[in-house]
């Protein structure tokens, strides 16, 4: 192997800024018989090129850790004489994780793909983790309920949040966000807005950054159960005592097809079958064969996506933009979302924002040529903020139908009405959420 002559095993890890770091953190650090020489990234614009801090690294690693676009692995291998290249993170086709495997092969590494459960952080407290089969199941609105059945219940409940570490990774290892202001304190990008918004609203508070260990110690001075709210379709950070994984309806088969999506799948105590209101019968029943093939020990629920909007009445035949949670309809691979579908509900006419889009945006649609009838809200940069603002404030329409979690007029300025549309988790007969968590011991 290429580490025999300094005894060290070297590693590449192939990430995305979130289970890179924390596999890392968790794994790699902690054994000095392996020396992780250089991270790639993809996925995320902006992360390539930045260094790993030595204050996260620890002692071994003085100058840091060097972090690369994912194009150059072959190069890297060779450069580094690298053993093994460990991918690590979600929501990637099988195809996808093997070509990367054959890429590695080719150039003499080894490919390696970690246990979950050997990078599991264990907790004082009981928790519960919400995961899926892919990005844009409908892991957010199931986490509200869940934490709104515990709330009840009497509980205290503190939520932990699956890692968006996109600025300045020294400052950003413990993140807390109790209030509204601490979004900005924390100078949070639309995604990181998308997924914390609605939890701080709530009054519960929510823990993220790069160091799940410290954060789960913070999190647990503040809860009676510890909830785990996966990003992606990654799998949990914190040992669950109950496990819900969301499956989607409308993407029937993805479960099985998709990595780490179809660990969760196998590793589900709950799989939540979502969206079954908007699917075909069939696509339904082959998740519920598929689930009991994969887990015939897991509890099956079926739930549905339910709009919800702050206005709406009146808008049949006007021309709008619909603006979508990002991550749900580039990566995940979704074409439309909330605000689209309830375009379609009442009767309103979508607009493309195809031909309007401007600088980062346009390039988004370069690389996702499956949209075309919405407008993903990107923002992992001010000068990202910007490119939206101009695009959405081009775009000739009546009216703005945002889709995305967050109160996106307050982070841009908006020259058309616009109209705030979510999904709320209903469940479908039996068992419910809280029959669930009655079983588990939970309430």
């Amino acid at each position: 192997m290429n580490g025999e002559k300094t005894g060290k095993k070297k590693v590449i890890i192939v990430g995305a800024a979130g289970r890179d770091f924390w596999n890392f953190l968790s794994f790699f650090k902690k054994d000095p018989s392996y020396e992780v020489v250089a991270f790639t990234a993809t996925q995320i614009p902006g992360i390539a090129n930045k260094t790993f801090p030595t204050e996260l690294a620890g002692k071994n690693y003085p100058k840091g850790i060097p972090i690369y676009p994912e194009k150059e692995l072959p190069s890297l291998i060779k450069k580094f004489k690298a053993d093994f290249a460990c991918f690590s993170y979600s929501d990637v086709s099988h195809d996808r994780v093997m070509h990367l495997a054959s890429i590695a092969n080719a150039f003499g590494a080894h490919f390696l793909l970690l246990s979950p459960i050997s990078t599991m952080a264990k907790s004082k407290k009981k928790v519960i983790a919400v995961t899926a089969v892919r990005t844009g199941s409908g892991k957010s609105p199931l986490t509200r309920r869940i934490a709104s059945i515990l709330v009840k219940a009497g509980k205290k409940v503190a939520i932990i949040r699956h890692p968006m570490p996109y600025g300045d990774l020294k400052v950003q290892a413990v993140q807390a966000f109790e209030k509204m202001s601490d979004l900005k304190k924390h100078k949070c990008t639309i995604e990181e807005r998308e997924e914390y918004e609605s939890i701080i609203k709530m009054g519960i508070p929510l823990f993220a950054g790069i160091d799940y260990k410290r954060i789960l110690e913070k999190a647990e001075k503040k809860a009676d159960v510890v909830i785990w709210d996966g990003g992606n379709n990654d799998t949990s950070f914190i040992l669950p005592d109950l496990q819900f994984v969301v499956a989607d309806s409308l993407r029937s088969g993805h479960e099985l097809l998709y990595h780490p999506g179809e660990t969760n799948f196998r590793m589900a105590d709950v799989i939540v079958i979502n969206k079954v209101n908007e699917a075909k019968k069939k696509d339904v029943e082959s998740i519920m064969e598929n689930a009991k093939a994969a887990n015939p020990g897991a509890i099956i629920m079926k739930a549905k996506s339910v709009l919800v909007a702050s206005g709406g009445m009146g808008i049949a035949g006007k021309r709008v933009l619909c603006v979508e949670d990002g991550p749900t309809v580039t990566h995940g691979g979704l074409n439309t979302g909330a605000a689209f579908s309830f375009a379609r509900k009442m009767g309103a006419k979508p607009v493309s924002p195809v031909k309007y889009a401007v600088g980062s945006i346009k390039k988004t649609f370069e690389q996702y040529p499956h949209i075309s009838n919405v407008l993903p809200a990107m923002g992992y940069s001010k000068k990202q903020m910007d490119d939206l603002q101009k695009t959405i404030n081009r775009v000739d329409a009546d009216l703005i139908l945002i889709g995305t979690p967050i109160d996106l007029s307050s982070l841009i300025r908006l020259n058309k009405p616009s109209i705030k549309i979510d999904y709320a988790l209903e469940e479908i007969g039996k068992p419910t959420v809280k029959d669930v968590l009655r079983k588990f011991g939970f309430v």
